[in-house]
């Protein structure tokens, strides 16, 4: 007889297992603890095998027969209903690992340690924090799943706010992880290929930067003048002098800078094209290494943070010493020191443009051109160091014209 609800309920345990049989196949197991199991008997090529399909009440009897019928249906299309099980329970558990979320943790860890591509620390932080805005939209949904529009949605969120850049940035990144996992055989495309020209173009805003050289000698005056926190005021002095990022410069070790040598070696980990830079230091950056040196060497970093000398001074230090030296976001900032330093150098007209592309630090594709470079043009970037900041202290004096002293004068 077939079962019923009724003769489900009132099936107490035994001392052993036993069955209460339905039809075609399917029956109740009645387990010694209590529990009720459904199965279903069937066989493969003669060879009579169980099916597990849940358990009573949480599957009941309509549901029990219902799996029952798609076990039998498999079976017709000559596949095994146990072996389809194992199946789904491993394509589950490989859809769980390939969520958004897994994959783009998966990237950031390899990107953290690409070699010679490998993200900087700040880097890193900022993309691990633009892709955590997408996941509330993302994180959850199978790598496979993902359509065109739920990127673009995901994305529309941060641009309605208003952050352009941000929005722009963090599609790249959403497109770097998907790719990457075409490159993993786990997608078979890249679903954002066709969403360039979505987003709206933010306007592009370069770093302020004093360049006119009367007015950088305004600047250096200021600086001189600075009555703000003391390692803040070393930092802006030297800023000019050696025109390193403003990451390079704040993270900068004892370690890596020889002051007899008069030379600073910037780790690959450290800079933006991941490879170690060497910047020779002029006289004056000497000097006002030193100073620096009397207060916070001979370990650790030469600008640490005003409240611990394991990290380094905050990103916003110099900028915020040159607001309170009256100079606004758009006029001068600490990048600004680079695009000063680059401009009047070229318009000097006396050094090679290699030369200035190298002490900028500035990538190189070509490897053999870039290994050429380095050396051909090291000795000049020697001669040039001191010329520019004997340049600087000829701005600094005040006079309304200054030209360029002749290289000979280094």
């Amino acid at each position: 007889m077939a079962l019923t609800d009724i003769a489900i309920r009132n099936a107490k345990p035994r001392a052993k297992p036993y069955k209460l049989g339905d039809a075609l196949g399917l029956f109740l197991l009645v387990q010694p603890t209590g529990g009720k199991l459904w199965r279903v008997k069937y066989r493969v090529d003669g060879k009579e095998k169980k099916l597990g399909i849940g358990t009573y009440p949480e599957v009941s009897l309509g549901e029990a027969r219902k799996r029952r019928d798609d076990a039998r249906e498999m079976m017709a299309s000559g596949k095994d209903p146990s072996r389809e099980k194992r199946r789904s329970k491993v394509r589950a558990k490989l859809e769980a690992d390939n969520t958004f979320s897994a994959i783009s943790a998966e990237y950031c860890k390899k990107r953290r340690r690409d070699g010679a591509k490998a993200w900087a620390p700040a880097t890193a932080v900022r993309s691990e924090y633009l892709l955590s805005l997408l996941m509330p939209a993302l994180g959850a949904m199978p790598i496979g799943e993902i359509e065109p529009a739920d990127v673009l949605g995901a994305i529309r969120k941060i641009e309605g706010k208003g952050n352009l850049e941000s929005a722009r940035r963090t599609l790249q990144l959403a497109s770097a992880v998907l790719r990457y996992a075409v490159a993993t055989a786990r997608l078979a495309s890249d679903p954002t290929r066709d969403l360039r020209g979505a987003l709206i173009a933010p306007t592009v805003k370069h770093y302020g930067a004093v360049t006119d050289a009367k007015r950088v000698g305004e600047l250096l005056r200021a600086i001189d003048g600075y009555e703000g926190q003391g390692y803040t005021k070393l930092a802006l002095q030297i800023a000019p002098h050696v025109f390193v990022r403003p990451g390079e410069l704040r993270h900068a070790e004892w370690s890596e800078i020889d002051l007899d040598g008069a030379l600073w070696i910037i780790p690959a980990e450290k800079m933006k094209m991941r490879k170690p830079h060497h910047v020779p230091l002029s006289r004056q950056a000497v000097a006002l290494f030193r100073e620096v040196y009397t207060a916070t060497g001979p370990a650790g970093y030469v600008f640490p943070s005003i409240r611990t000398r394991t990290r380094p001074m905050s990103e916003n230090t110099i900028n915020a010493g040159l607001r309170r030296l009256g100079y606004a976001s758009d006029e001068m900032t600490a990048h600004g020191f680079r695009a000063m330093a680059s401009t009047l150098l070229n318009e000097s007209g006396k050094w090679h443009p290699d030369a200035i592309e190298r002490a900028l630090a500035h990538g190189d594709s070509d490897k053999v051109r870039a290994a050429y470079h380095r050396g051909a043009h090291w000795q000049e970037r020697l001669e040039m160091a001191q010329w520019w900041s004997n340049y600087l202290d000829q701005l600094r004096k005040g006079a309304d014209i200054v030209p360029f002293p002749n290289r000979e004068a280094v």
